[in-house]
């Protein structure tokens, strides 16, 4: 006869386990970046009321790190909101302390209810147990440069917004120019818009200032030239042509201040011991100038490298690298880890064993961006990489080539920057012999796996004769 088994037998032993986690940063805060305030936490124990609230005037700023100096804080971690984070990142970096940009995605699974006095806590939690990793950012001196050529970027944007609406007005008048010029911002165009916006109608005259080279014949310039001249359309015109001057102007002094902010630059090469690497085939010296100094001479100055040797690489995107990484990637463990940040890699989503995704993450990155118009010029190129570019955009398609060598181009630079290595071309054929060896040794192991053996021709046919 079976027993009845008492309720205390049923019971399972109880585990426990320890479920604190190692301190990494033990005198960590978190601020919670907005507009009109900030909270920060700091350690418990530090102070009697471990979250406040500061407002976001300099003087509030200059108080934020006041109290975190008093409470011994070394470290702070802060999300990248807009632009609101940048005084107290400057501020906190000046006073001494460490503080970490953090992307928004690492901390936006707050335990509790969302508040502004929640998410600083949960972000000096986060930070305390070394579960927050810091976005890059290039030394404060590059940063400068950084700034005017971002800015300097709108301002092309800009300019470019009101070079279509003058090639809209002109269409509407039926100025045929963008069919007959190249650029209607050209020496020719210029200078034809602007005798239309002082009256000249006559379509010879207009015709004879175009430039020599223009391939357009004196007749079909003239045909071009006539057109409906309605006061609305006239109107919008010279509001376009004049905005688009003032642009320049804008544009000619932001390169002014870059070159100066690139000069106070430390440099990292002696151009008498090591010189300047002569400039790649086919690329003219005024495409390196910027404000009337060499652009590329002063690069190679503050990196010891010339970029501008790779293929579809040229002054302004080597800037753009330059600036948004600055002379040193020892903060990328390996080149995945660079091509990852800038988002030129597969992100796989991976999920019960099945792959859900492998499309590359989006990211707001401009070297990225720079890599990317960089391998569209390289379509006609006569090199490997160019060899490269156009075999993906056969078996991928143009969008996946495109990325496929930004990738390539950014393994490049990584291994320049990290080594020290002069780039060395490779040509055409170098990369087509190479690519053939490739396949060849892929289908002798595909053939040996079946059982075969793959015979050159040239055998099979010394054996039938």
């Amino acid at each position: 006869m079976k027993t009845k088994t008492s309720p205390s037998k049923k019971r399972k032993p109880k585990v426990s386990i320890d479920q604190r986690w190692e301190i990494i940063n033990p005198q960590a805060a978190g601020i919670d970046i907005g507009a009109r305030e900030h909270w920060v936490c700091v350690p418990p124990g530090a102070a009697p009321d471990p979250v406040r609230r500061f407002g976001t005037f300099t003087a509030d700023l200059e108080a934020l790190a006041d109290w975190l100096q008093e409470c011994g804080v070394t470290t702070v971690a802060m999300e990248a909101t807009g632009v609101y984070w940048i005084p107290v990142f400057q501020i906190l970096e000046g006073r001494g302390l460490k503080p970490v940009l953090v992307n928004a995605r690492q901390t936006k699974n707050v335990a509790g209810r969302k508040s502004d006095v929640q998410d600083c806590q949960w972000i000096q939690r986060l930070h305390t147990y070394g579960l927050l990793q810091g976005s890059f950012r290039p030394a404060d001196a590059y940063c400068v440069v950084r700034t005017y050529l971002r800015y300097r970027d709108e301002l092309v944007s800009a300019r470019s917004t009101q070079t279509q609406h003058m090639q809209k007005a002109l269409q509407q008048m039926n100025l045929a120019l963008t069919q007959v010029l190249s650029d209607v911002t050209g020496v020719s165009g210029l200078a034809i818009i602007g005798a239309i916006l002082q009256g000249e109608r006559d379509p010879v005259k207009l015709s004879r200032l175009a430039d020599r080279r223009v391939r357009a014949t004196p007749a079909t310039l003239q045909k071009a030239l006539v057109g409906d001249y309605r006061p609305e359309h006239l109107f919008v015109l010279q509001q376009a042509f004049d905005l688009y001057h003032t642009y320049e102007e804008k544009i000619q002094a932001c390169d002014q201040e870059i070159v100066r902010a690139l000069a106070q630059l430390p440099d990292r090469v002696d151009l008498k011991r090591q010189p300047l690497p002569k400039r790649k085939e086919g690329r003219q010296a005024s495409q390196d100038r910027m404000a009337g100094q060499d652009l590329r001479e002063a690069l190679y100055r503050k990196t010891a490298m010339d970029l501008t040797a790779i293929e579809g690489i040229g002054s302004l995107t080597s800037l753009v690298v330059f600036t948004e990484v600055g002379p040193d990637v020892s903060r990328f463990a390996t080149e995945k880890h660079f091509c990852s940040w800038l988002g030129l890699c597969p992100d796989n989503r991976i999920s019960g064993g099945k792959v859900l995704s492998s499309r590359t993450r989006r990211v707001v990155n401009r070297a990225s961006d720079a890599l990317r118009m960089a391998a569209t010029t390289l379509e006609r190129s006569q090199s490997a990489l160019g060899g490269f570019y156009r075999r993906m955009k056969a078996r991928l398609g143009a969008a996946e080539a495109v990325t496929a060598t930004a990738h390539k181009l950014a393994r490049i630079i990584y291994r320049l920057i990290k080594y020290g290595e002069a780039y060395v071309r490779q040509g055409l054929q170098a990369y087509e012999k190479q690519f053939q060896s490739r396949r060849l040794r892929a289908l002798q192991r595909t053939a040996k796996t079946m059982g075969f053996q793959l015979v050159p021709t040239q055998t099979l046919a010394a054996g039938v004769s």
